[in-house]
């Protein structure tokens, strides 16, 4: 399929294509990236725009369930809904170990729903190398919200915050032993924390958690781009669905209000910006790895070091030296 037909057909919300171009940018062959770039740069300029949630988790709290029921409730509403799925890669394959896909049989099947477990091929971050771009794709194609999920929490899952409208973190209920395991990074990061599994037995303790974590938020963390009551913790129950209208509107609410304030522009550029500086630190560290002159000197300076005749700081300074005369 030619480029110009893709864009066409992503334009037109064909979930087909999207699939095919999605493949495409997460492709590492020199001529599917010049292909990819060309798509991206084309539908860029349509200037498209969905509502990205960033959502993160610790293990076992019940991602999958919460977006399959979470998605369900926005399609029931009208709204199309992207879920991109960042999962572990395979240290064989690099394929993804979990495929989100199988795990939300009844959102994958909802027309108003399109839904893409990608392998984070060991991509620090818990997101996949090229999420942004995907991103940018599922707009395009016409999504009103695009949820990525991310691997789970650790210390660099605050990446997704960097690509997304509106961090929001998935915890379990729970005593102080799982605060104290929550990194505190991502504990700043995160706009709206969401107590799942409130009900049944755990329902009071949701609760309880739920205050523990209302706490610690007010401690932790005040921003300019907050409004009054935010960041703030909330309890829901993906398996009874309630809790979920409440968490939506939280949602809505914060999301109006940075865009009346200009911060959701303004973050948006940022965060265009940082995508742009990522490209050209991977493109340079992709000339290293090409044969040539940079990749021999690279070899030699690294053998040195290897053999303990220079340091690490010195062989790079001349690594550096020497590719700014180049």
């Amino acid at each position: 399929m030619q480029t110009d037909e893709m864009a066409d057909r992503i334009l037109a919300g064909d979930r087909r294509a999207l699939a095919r171009a999605i493949t495409l940018i997460e492709s590492g062959r020199a001529d599917h990236r010049a292909q990819a770039t060309t798509l991206t740069d084309r539908l860029v300029r349509e200037g498209r725009q969905a509502l990205r949630i960033g959502l993160s988790g610790t293990p076992g709290v019940g991602k999958s369930t919460f977006i399959e029921a979470f998605g369900m409730m926005l399609t029931a509403q009208g709204l199309k809904v992207a879920v991109l799925a960042v999962d572990p890669s395979s240290a064989r394959s690099g394929g993804s170990i979990l495929g989100d896909k199988t795990r939300m049989e009844r959102l994958s099947r909802d027309p108003n729903a399109f839904i893409r477990p990608s392998p984070s091929q060991a991509q620090m971050g818990g997101v996949a190398r090229r999420s942004r771009e995907a991103i940018l794709l599922c707009e395009a194609a016409g999504y009103d919200v695009i949820l990525i999920e991310t691997v789970g929490v650790g210390q660099s899952e605050t990446m997704v915050a960097g690509m997304a409208d509106l961090f929001v973190l998935l915890l379990a209920p729970a005593g102080g032993d799982e605060l104290q395991g929550v990194k505190r990074g991502i504990m700043e990061m995160a706009d709206l924390i969401l107590i799942n599994k409130a009900d049944g037995e755990l329902k009071s303790t949701a609760t309880r958690t739920c205050a523990d974590y209302a706490g610690a938020l007010r401690l932790l963390r005040k921003r300019a781009q907050d409004p009054e009551g935010y960041p703030r913790a909330m309890t829901v129950s993906a398996v009874e669905e309630t809790g979920l209208q409440a968490a939506w509107d939280a949602m809505t609410v914060l999301a109006d209000w940075r865009r009346a304030e200009g911060y959701f522009d303004r973050n948006r550029a940022e965060q265009a910006r940082g995508w742009f500086e990522e490209e050209v630190r991977e493109g340079l560290l992709a000339e290293l790895r090409r044969p040539g002159p940079a990749r021999d000197a690279l070899a030699r300076l690294g053998a040195r070091v290897q053999a303990g005749e220079t340091s690490a700081t010195a062989a790079a300074q001349e690594m550096l030296a020497l590719l700014g005369r180049r």
